[in-house]
């Protein structure tokens, strides 16, 4: 969605819309009213929708991405461009500025001047949103893509200039204020994992002016736009996020974004804008939503008359708003009845054919760092009946507070190859948005599915597939601490460089898909849930794996020669065990492991402590200590309901890394589990070093 620029002095901005359906919708309001000024035809699904024009003049046309076709149209809705480019891929991202148009697919970015081809780049993971620097005030173009492995990556012609990694994958980019600040060098980005920061893309090397941190764990920014709603002469920040959180940032005396006003919609914003549309004189933000909805906020002060006591009186103005928007909804549900009643006819008749009502769902699936959790988020377009999970893995469910609907377990066989996890959501009326969470155990891998069936007749559902990989809690990262302990796993083989690369992608999270360019890649890892590392880097025959955490190479030595056994590909495996990476692994795990205990204990001591103090009346007699549990009760408990199994998973790793150890010598230590476990019941970091030491 775009807001065309005001054709006088005193005129109201026009909406411009592209839909799934390939339809673009132009309309003005008029006292409260939509007032229609162009709509096309369907076609192909728009994926971008993009102002321009020539510099300095204002940016009236509308051009849209379809597929791998762009097309332009006047501000009345007659079609003057249809440029087909030839990509094999769908376009996924396009900016426009003046006659140079930059398009990108998944991995490829093209860069055409009057539709004539001027320059290329390959990248190495997925392209997400593409901007290029104010060509009117750098007198250069300067392409700068939002890349999928957390990088920003500048162009020069068809070469990189230089690359900043930022702290999540990006998903948008927004000039500063529009035209990028008073340097025209200014660009804010906002990640999928909700952080929002500017940077300062000066020729030479970036500059990171700030960054805001997701704290309050909202959704992923999907727009930005700046606009000076306030009035007082600044452009305010206005972000749309996948959750439907609607901010609003202004700037404090040192230039630091500070929060003024959100608001909460039900889906996702995929579009926001900062403009004057509804009535003259008064500014809004308008939001369009996943499931075509178009909101706007105004500065208009509602009319409403003080009456006696705590009666107000609305506005004529607003009755009739009311009035008309009741007669609209009653002829709607006419219409549906009517509907309804057709298709039942149909559906008896003797020449009736069964079909399969067509949705969308609008899917993610992503690692959080901050609680190693992944996140499962599923918009339908209509109102979601039920979403069934079914999981052939261990996962544990964790507890969302934005997610109101109801969920029931069922009994799951103990026969091996069957379902871990089969569990039913029930959403509440109008839900068209559910957001899950679970765990995942590293080691256990497999697949994850959701039965989504909607509240549309006749019934139908879809099912969405998503793969827990073996080294599941590992999140990408650009750099490694070279200083620690590490294991090396080492391959050797008769495999190709696709064939390494597709095995690597079944075992980590957030490679990209597509074999990267070049003879030799090196990714980096970091384990979300205990902060180790894992650095990969493999070639045609070759591939050498280093970590500071023995049951990562376990894990992956096991996945990798099943694969290769697979595809009957012959691997020779060997292996450097440093032995000192053991005591370091232990050491990253005793924090979390003493905190996880301590508050084990405390959530037990609860209810003894509430009934000694229904008994004595009071807590004065108790020692501070106690005191402090009794007063945090609420906090501590509601902390524990949010980390079920965290105990036993901190156990589980410890009991692989004890077991995984000593399989590296050759030696089977399944039977001192138990006396591990007991040692971790009275845990002491020293005895437990000391266990494993001794236990050769």
């Amino acid at each position: 969605m775009r807001l065309l620029p005001a054709s006088g002095r005193r005129a109201t901005q026009k909406v411009v819309i592209g839909d799934h359906d390939g339809v673009i919708t132009c309309f003005g309001i008029k006292k409260g009213e939509a007032m229609p000024v162009f709509k096309t035809l369907p076609g192909q699904r728009i994926t971008r929708l993009e102002l321009g024009g020539a510099l300095n003049t204002p940016q009236e046309k509308i051009f849209l991405a379809a597929g791998s076709e762009v097309r332009g149209f006047t501000k009345r809705g007659k079609q003057f461009l249809s440029f087909e480019t030839n990509l094999t891929e769908n376009i996924k991202a396009m900016h426009i500025s003046g006659a140079d148009l930059f398009l990108c697919a998944s991995y490829i970015y093209n860069h055409y001047c009057d539709c004539k081809d001027q320059h290329y780049y390959l990248s190495g993971d997925k392209i997400n949103d593409i901007l290029c620097l104010p060509v009117e005030k750098l007198n250069c173009i300067t392409p700068i893509l939002a890349c999928q492995d957390r990088v920003l990556r500048v162009l020069q012609g068809s070469d990189l200039l230089y690359e900043v990694e930022v702290p999540g994958p990006p998903s948008v980019l927004a000039l500063n204020n529009g035209n990028g600040g008073d340097s025209g060098e200014e660009v804010l980005f906002g990640t999928s994992d909700g952080k929002l920061g500017l940077i300062q893309f000066s020729r030479s090397s970036p500059v990171h002016k700030w960054e805001i941190r997701n704290d309050k764990k909202r959704g992923g920014i999907l727009c930005i736009d700046t606009f000076d709603i306030v009035g007082d002469g600044v452009k305010e920040l206005l972000i749309g996020r996948d959750d439907g959180m609607l901010e609003v940032y202004n700037f404090d005396s040192t230039n630091d974004p500070v929060l003024r006003y959100d608001h909460a919609l039900s889906e996702s914003i995929t579009s926001i804008q900062g403009g004057c549309v509804g009535k003259d004189g008064y500014d809004e933000i308008l939001a369009s939503t996943y499931s075509g909805w178009v909101t706007g906020l105004t500065t208009e002060p509602v009319n409403r008359e003080g009456g006696s006591g705590e009666e107000l009186k609305i506005s004529q103005e607003m009755q009739n708003k009311i009035s008309s928007l009741r007669s609209e909804l009653e002829h709607l549900q006419i219409k549906v009845l009517q509907e309804r009643e057709k298709y039942q006819q149909s559906s008896r008749s003797s020449t009736a054919v069964s079909a399969v009502p067509a949705f969308s769902v609008n899917d993610k699936f992503t690692l959080n760092k901050d609680d190693s959790s992944y996140s499962l988020i599923l918009e339908v377009q209509t109102a979601i009946d039920n979403v069934l999970i079914q999981s052939d893995v261990p996962i544990d469910l964790l507890d969302v507070d934005k997610n109101s609907a109801v969920v029931s377990f069922s009994g799951c066989d103990s026969e091996p190859n069957s379902n871990f996890l089969l569990a039913t959501y029930r959403c509440q009326a109008n839900t068209t948005r559910l957001e899950l969470k679970i765990r995942s155990i590293e080691g256990q891998y497999g697949i994850l599915q959701a039965y989504v069936t909607p509240r549309i007749q006749p019934k139908t559902c879809q099912v969405r597939q998503y793969q827990i990989k073996p080294l599941s809690l590992h999140q990408r990262t650009h750099s490694v601490d070279h200083d620690r302990p590490m294991n090396t796993l080492t391959l050797k083989g008769q495999f190709s460089f696709t064939e390494i690369h597709s095995w690597v992608v079944f075992c980590l999270p957030e490679v990209p898909e597509k074999t990267p360019a070049g003879e030799c890649i090196t990714f980096y890892f970091q384990n979300t849930f205990l902060d180790t590392q894992l650095e990969s880097t493999y070639r045609k025959g070759e591939g050498f794996f280093k970590s500071d955490n023995i049951s990562t190479i376990s894990i992956l030595k096991d996945v990798l020669s099943k694969e290769a056994t697979k595809r009957k590909i012959n691997l020779n495996i060997s292996y450097d065990i440093n032995e000192i990476s053991v005591n370091h692994t232990l050491k990253l795990i005793h924090p979390k492991l003493e905190y996880q205990l301590l508050l084990a204990k405390k959530v037990q001591l609860i209810d003894a402590l509430k009934e000694l103090q229904v008994h004595e009346g009071n807590m004065d007699f108790l020692i501070p200590e106690y005191r402090c549990i009794l007063e945090e009760a609420d906090h501590l408990l509601e902390e524990y309901k949010k980390q079920p199994a965290h105990l036993e998973r901190l156990y589980g790793m410890i009991t692989d890394l004890f077991i995984d150890k000593f399989k590296f010598k050759g030696t089977n230590v399944k039977s001192k589990v138990p006396l591990l476990l007991e040692i971790l019941d009275s845990y002491d970091q020293n005895a437990l070093i000391t266990f494993f030491d001794a236990a050769a």
